[in-house]
């Protein structure tokens, strides 16, 4: 064995679940046998992004990719690759529809039509790792922002890039830092909310633990920008591993004089704490997460005020999401014209996808904002299994809507989706094939969110409830056809009346569902038919 080799281990939630630290073990114990350990680097990266082929491992400098890996496949890689040169054929990734074998990760479709910014360094560096973060120019857009700009140029350079918030409003980033930043008063806070609650979504849990010091830097050069000195991560107790790699990474960047007192020796100072939430979905929304923050009750409070006037303590608050941070740093790097020239007119950039449900690669995907909907599901996902018919996407978990089968060509980008009745949300997108019940899909959402309701306000507290008691008896055959009339006039009503966002968008996947797939709906009314075979079911 001649060279030195690096593996890139993938290290995310999904790949260790899957068994990556047991085929570690192993790979560990085979390179002691061999006396080779010192010749093999083994470095835990974040996501590689295509969890159905997890776990897998990259073997550089060969750029060799290795999937589905289990502890007795240790051996083989370490006797034939490492010892005798021999990439172990069995291991490699097949085309679906072909015998083409693909040895190289940049071969393989689901990542040929990416392009990643906010996911550049997961799986490719260590994300406890500072010296690989600044390796990859980690640092140097804090390092520019302090020496040579001002707030007010990190501000124009941010709202020239129109990067729009990821974390389902698409509100713009920099006319929001700028408010901030605009705000009387002396005391003003920066906050990442992490907070991903929607069901099928794991995007900025992934970013936190593949590449948590891109997070950091950028809530530093916010906190420069908006004049704020202390900020705050709010992420749920449900993320240890984030939480962990997060806290890790805090702690060396204060080691290192990049948060604390005197940054850069450019006096300026800027501290960072994680707060870790119960996780309630309701505390996803700003208000409802401040207060939490605050040590209260999780619960909205209605606006205005906004954050950016009267926020976290009643100080003028800057909230951002974990996605939306994530850009920050590149924009600065690379330019704002840089970055507009991504995506589509209003939507420019990338968006991070959740990809899951009925399809062949499931996982994380970053393409261009505009990218449609058919090239995700069939070009990036690999179709469906068994060669079952797509039916609809549901985008924007449950406060999104579904977008069916006949509008796939749809891109996604927030005006495109929002002609169709849905959002774009923070990104979760969950395809559905023929053998899923949208009566059914809709009443699961339902009870999400009914059951993460805060009850504050009467809206949500009983409007969802009698809406889902509608879809229950729809489901079980016992409704009437007029019901349907009062879902819907239910869904607008508490769309207009409730409190916080996660009312207001609670009956989204009945109306879209009823809007797109009124069939099934009467079908289990009138017929006691569910085509899907979903509902009916006998109870033994």
């Amino acid at each position: 064995m001649a060279k030195i080799y690096n593996l890139l281990l993938c290290a995310g939630a999904s790949c260790i679940s899957s068994g990556g630290y047991s085929f570690r073990d192993k790979l560990v114990e085979e390179l002691k046998k061999h006396n080779i350990e010192n010749m093999v680097n083994i470095v835990e990266t974040g996501c590689v992004g295509i969890c159905e082929l997890g776990p897998v491992v990259i073997v550089y400098p060969d750029g060799v990719f290795y999937k589905k890996l289990k502890p007795e496949d240790a051996k083989d890689i370490v006797e034939e690759h490492l010892l005798k040169g021999r990439v172990v054929g069995r291991l490699l990734y097949k085309e679906k529809d072909s015998e083409k074998i693909v040895q190289q990760a940049s071969q393989i479709p689901f990542f040929q039509k990416q392009l990643k910014i906010v996911l550049r360094n997961c799986g490719i560096i260590n994300p406890e790792s500072l010296e690989e973060y600044i390796g990859k120019d980690g640092y140097s857009a804090l390092a520019k922002v302090l020496t040579e700009m001002k707030p007010e140029d990190v501000i124009k350079e941010i709202k020239d890039s129109g990067l729009r918030g990821r974390g389902g409003a698409g509100f713009p980033t920099g006319l929001k830092w700028e408010l901030v930043r605009n705000s009387k008063g002396g005391e003003k806070y920066v906050i990442c909310n992490a907070d991903e609650g929607d069901p099928g979504a794991f995007m900025d849990r992934s970013v936190l633990e593949g590449d948590p010091f891109s997070v950091i830097e950028a809530m530093t050069i916010a906190g420069y920008a908006v004049g704020a000195k202390q900020g705050y991560i709010y992420v749920r107790a449900e993320y240890p591993l984030a939480i962990k790699r997060l806290r890790s990474a805090i702690k060396k960047a204060y080691e290192e004089n990049l948060l604390g007192k005197n940054i850069f020796g450019q006096n300026f100072d800027f501290d960072l704490e994680i707060r870790v939430g119960a996780g309630a979905f309701v505390c996803g929304e700003e208000t409802a997460l401040m207060h939490s923050v605050e040590g209260q009750r999780g619960t909205p409070s209605p606006k205005p005020p906004f954050p950016a006037d009267r926020g976290l303590f009643g100080k003028p608050t800057l909230i951002n999401n974990v996605e939306t941070y994530a850009n920050v740093c590149q924009i600065i790097l690379k330019g704002s014209k840089w970055f507009s020239s991504i995506g589509t007119e209003k939507s420019k950039g990338t968006k991070v996808f959740a990809l899951a449900g009925a399809i062949n690669n499931t996982g994380l995907v970053e393409v261009p904002m505009g990218t449609t909907l058919k090239e995700m599901v069939y070009e990036i996902g690999g179709g469906l299994p068994n060669d079952k018919k797509f039916k609809a996407a549901q985008i924007g978990g449950p406060s999104g809507g579904c977008i069916p089968e006949e509008y796939i060509d749809t891109p996604l980008d927030y005006e495109s989706v929002k002609k169709l009745g849905t959002i774009i949300g923070s990104g979760g997108l969950i395809v559905m094939s023929e053998d899923t019940c949208m009566v059914d899909l809709a009443k699961y959402f339902l009870e999400f969110t009914q059951d993460e309701s805060c009850g504050k306000c009467p809206s949500c507290r009983i409007g969802t409830k009698k809406m889902l008691e509608i879809l229950n008896r729809i489901s079980k055959g016992r409704a009437k056809v007029e019901e349907l009339d009062l879902l819907i006039h239910l869904g607008e009503q508490i769309s207009k009346t409730a409190l916080c966002g996660l009312g207001q968008t609670a009956p989204n996947p009945v109306l879209s569902t009823l809007k797109y797939f009124k069939d099934e709906y009467l079908e289990h009314i009138n017929e006691k038919k569910c085509r899907a075979g979903v509902c009916f079911k006998k109870k033994k």
